[in-house]
């Protein structure tokens, strides 16, 4: 199945495939917990997508993934299932 807007002149629009960034500790294995967590509030993880990058120290890791968004609920709940886990410090 793909996704595509209606309307690729005007942004954000949903149906569609959205990016996030979450950043937090590399102790964490945000890299399992992202996609699991997105998984678990129902969202689809377009899980080959992942990109994981850690920071120059070493101590932080940011991980982008894409994900399909039916509506704004879904885009806000992806934000909302990733900051609640502890771990995360900030999402994208």
């Amino acid at each position: 199945m793909s996704i595509s807007p209606d309307n690729s002149e005007y942004g954000f629009q949903f149906p569609g495939v959205f990016e996030i960034t979450a950043m937090g500790s590399s102790e964490a294995g945000l890299a399992e917990e992202v996609p699991r967590l997105l998984e678990s509030a129902g969202l689809i993880v377009l899980r080959e997508t992942l990109i994981a990058k850690s920071s120059s120290g070493g101590k932080y890791v940011s991980i982008r993934i894409s994900f399909e968004a039916r509506d704004r609920t879904d885009y806000e709940t992806a934000h909302r299932s990733l900051r609640a886990h502890p771990a995360v410090k900030w999402t994208l």
